[in-house]
């Protein structure tokens, strides 16, 4: 549970951090700063709205805004935009289709009822926007060096995460970013036990092998806790929060975790190209192990966990 007393010294720490991180960043990069300033700026913005997300008493006061709250997130997400396009990226289309598709995830369980067949649309919704990657040409790289869509990808997560926990007010999804050492111990259970059956399928597919990136000791936690709070967080939430979760309660646990997971794997086949069947055979594989730390610790933390272990583990050591 994380307090509001920790709110300030959370968002000081982001913007101090993410400032120094940044100018470095534009230095090695030699980015100028007419371009550097609005990018960072945005993407503090962006990142301090959905870290906002892990105050549950700021989710509280959200929920308590009606009709306020899918019209301030649909506005939330052309605010980072507009920001960001002073670096010289700004586009009429893209702004219109950004506000199309913020409106279409504020709004879905504002104006659909609360029925099994609208939450799977939204999944879907999300699903499909996510692989179609809009955001590629809604945000452009204002230099050749600097890709930003980052931003969309986001905003993509933030806003489906507060549609189905603050609109949605799904239950049992055991929301939150810190997993407790329980759920700590689920994770990391079910990890060591996909590793074996994971590295055989990874040769035998000839997906990939081991060859640790330069400097993969410090890559690998940076790449743990940011799959952890975006990735991680995002996937589990939708596909284990919702989708697993209303199978299990409709055709039973062991189905809905089977289902769950090929339909997660089948999510991964457009990775790199499409099909990729090799990885959504791995990721399928994967997701049973995250749906089983789901059942184990009853909410996504325990699932999170494990997933973060895993993309950490494959990205840093694997190639």
């Amino acid at each position: 549970m994380i307090e509001m007393r920790s709110l300030p010294i959370t968002f000081s720490l982001l913007w101090v951090v993410g400032s120094i991180g940044g100018y470095q960043y534009s230095q090695q990069k030699d980015i100028p700063p007419a371009v550097a300033v609005p990018v960072l700026l945005a993407l503090l913005v962006e990142l301090s709205l959905y870290i906002a997300l892990a105050f549950p008493d700021l989710r509280e006061r959200a929920g308590r805004l009606g009709y306020g709250l899918p019209a301030g997130m649909t506005a939330s997400a052309v605010v980072p935009y507009l920001i960001c396009s002073m670096a010289g990226t700004f586009n009429w289309q893209s702004l219109a289709l950004l506000a199309v598709l913020a409106a279409a995830a504020s709004w879905w369980f504002v104006l659909l009822p609360r029925r099994a067949a609208v939450d799977v649309g939204f999944l879907v919704l999300m699903a499909g926007v996510y692989l179609a990657k809009p955001f590629r040409d809604i945000y452009p790289p204002p230099v050749e060096q600097l890709r930003i869509d980052i931003l969309g990808q986001l905003l993509w997560i933030r806003l489906g995460v507060a549609a189905v926990l603050l609109i949605r007010r799904l239950e049992g999804t055991g929301f939150g970013f810190l997993p407790e050492k329980r759920e700590w111990l689920i994770g990391l259970r079910n990890y060591l036990y996909f590793m074996p059956l994971g590295v055989a399928l990874m040769y035998g597919l000839e997906f990939a092998s081991f060859d640790p990136a330069p400097g993969w000791w410090w890559k690998w936690p940076a790449t743990f806790l940011g799959t952890l709070w975006v990735v991680a967080l995002a996937e589990e939430l939708l596909f284990r929060g919702m989708l697993q979760q209303w199978l299990s309660r409709s055709i039973g646990p062991r189905s809905g975790l089977v289902i769950t997971s090929l339909v997660f794997g089948a999510a991964h086949l457009p990775f790199r190209e499409f099909p990729n069947w090799e990885f959504a055979l791995m990721a399928a594989v994967a997701g049973w192990f995250y749906g089983r730390a789901f059942n184990e610790g009853g909410g996504i933390r325990a699932a999170m966990a494990a997933h973060a272990l895993t993309v950490a583990t494959w990205r840093t050591l694997f190639r």
